[in-house]
């Protein structure tokens, strides 16, 4: 594993802890009865779903980086699908958690939008790695 990969993986194994901790914070407000989570189902919905997603894909990510540098891409390249397994997480969730901040919204706001932005970033990122692995 090149070290430029490595260090990425180090990166996403430090955010495992931060995916715990949301869990956790998403446990607490369940157990605590926090007006604004439990009764609002849309909320509940997008911030488990932001949770959810974020630690699947720092997981999918951690796989994935395993095979990048058996490619025969140049380093600008790696680098762009490092990034792009990076950003899909962080995006994803943001959009879940940031589009029903308040604990009255109703209905995402159009920071939801940063979900598809993650969804693009992911898509591309396996693309580029399944093409460059034929």
């Amino acid at each position: 594993m090149s070290p430029a990969t490595q260090t990425t993986a180090a990166i996403l194994l430090i955010t495992v802890s931060t995916v715990a901790f949301g869990g956790l914070s998403l446990l607490m407000q369940l157990v605590r009865r926090i007006p604004g989570y439990l009764d609002n189902p849309v909320r509940r919905g997008l911030w488990t779903a932001g949770h959810a997603h974020a630690g699947v894909l720092v997981m999918f990510a951690l796989v994935a980086l395993l095979y990048l540098d058996r490619t025969g891409y140049g380093a600008g390249t790696l680098t762009l699908i490092r990034v792009l397994f990076v950003a899909a997480p962080i995006l994803m969730s943001l959009g879940f958690f940031l589009s029903v901040v308040r604990p009255s919204d109703t209905r995402p706001n159009k920071l939801i939008w940063l979900t598809v932005l993650g969804g693009a970033s992911l898509m591309l990122a396996t693309l580029l790695l399944g093409i460059g692995l034929l």
